[in-house]
């Protein structure tokens, strides 16, 4: 659908249980969206756990559940009289805005970030369709479930889900943009870059097992960090990077590797590719629907081949390919999946 996307303002509430200080590509990916939108002259709020007390996740501190009542949550939703409810995750805040507009006969939006259930199974004994029976759930009463890539769309119709519409990521080219090397002129080339949490669920394991030559940088920090520094002393973890120290490790390296196999997008292939980086990577959802250009990265289930192989790649492809992901775009398709939130829908008052 074809619109304007300054043709009148519109006040959006988004519901999310992921915030800062997390560090992560839903975080980043809602903050960047709303930016583009208030560009646009829209009224963006956000229901965050900042406000409240969190306790973290068992086994995964670094994400922290709000204990937050009902009361609280229908009173701040009803105040901000939102032409459109969009919910963004399914934690204890999702649930709340979620119960809402059951409740009071509001139509609403959700979105697919993250693969609890594959993470859930690595750290626990639950079978992953347990938690995917949980996830339809949550998500069938929307009026659209927003994924990233067709590729997910597709892995998610195969476990029965309705309603899923695309909701696409962008990267911002002026920061993340082509340039001198600057960083790790100390260490032995080629310079091959992690970047991301360093935990199970990225698969940071098969990037450090690489026998390739060159010398491999962890940008990032999570659980496996310490453990993982012992077993790797060759390679340099290097923690957390923000703004343009993040922006020039990845015009510093040759290639970067996104070892994972769970990511439902990637930010981190986005942003490479706007650094004019090469990319290599699995065959699997997030990448494949990203690197649709050989020339700009390499996906293999070999990953060693992908990355000597993008070591060949021009980095001005890399660029170009990069190019093609803007916010503009992606808040274009989530403006167009909106459904405004007195939208009578029938079926929204019998589900539970």
């Amino acid at each position: 659908m074809d619109i304007d996307p300054s043709r009148s303002s519109r006040r959006i509430l988004i519901v999310t249980d992921a915030w800062r200080p997390q560090i992560n590509g839903v975080v980043r990916t809602l903050e960047s969206l709303a930016a583009q939108l208030r560009s646009w002259g829209h009224e963006v709020s956000f229901l965050t756990p900042e406000p409240f007390w969190t306790v973290p996740v068992p086994t995964y501190p670094e994400i922290r559940l709000s204990l937050v009542s009902r009361r609280t949550v229908f009173h701040f939703m009803a105040r901000t009289r939102a032409h459109h409810i969009h919910i963004a995750t399914e934690g204890p805040l999702g649930l709340l805005a979620r119960r809402y507009c059951l409740e009071r006969d509001k139509a609403f939006t959700t979105s697919f970030h993250t693969r609890f259930p594959e993470y859930a199974s690595a750290r626990l004994p639950v079978p992953e369709e347990w938690s995917y029976g949980y996830l339809r759930w949550f998500h069938d009463p929307a009026a659209a479930t927003m994924v990233p890539t067709l590729s997910l769309r597709d892995e998610l119709l195969a476990h029965d889900f309705s309603h899923l519409t695309l909701w696409g990521r962008g990267v911002d080219g002026n920061r993340f943009r082509p340039g001198p090397k600057t960083m790790f002129t100390d260490l032995a080339g080629p310079h091959l870059l992690y970047v991301g949490r360093v935990s199970a669920e990225k698969n940071v394991t098969a990037f450090l097992d690489l026998d390739v030559p060159g010398s491999k940088i962890v940008v990032g920090d999570g659980p496996d960090r310490a453990h993982l520094e012992r077993a790797h002393p060759d390679a340099r973890f290097v923690g957390y990077l923000h703004g343009e120290a993040l922006a020039a490790a990845y015009r510093s390296a040759d290639v970067v590797v996104f070892p994972s196999r769970t990511d439902t997008f990637g930010n981190v292939v986005t942003e490479a590719l706007a650094s004019g980086t090469p990319v290599a990577a699995y065959p699997v959802t997030g990448p494949r629907d990203i690197l649709t250009d050989q020339r700009a990265g390499t996906v293999s289930e070999d990953l060693a081949v992908a990355v000597r192989r993008s070591l060949t790649l021009r980095r001005e492809d890399a660029r170009a390919l990069g190019e093609q992901f803007t916010w503009s775009a992606s808040a274009l398709q989530f403006l167009s999946a909106l459904v405004p939130a007195t939208l009578q829908q029938r079926r929204l008052t019998k589900a539970g």
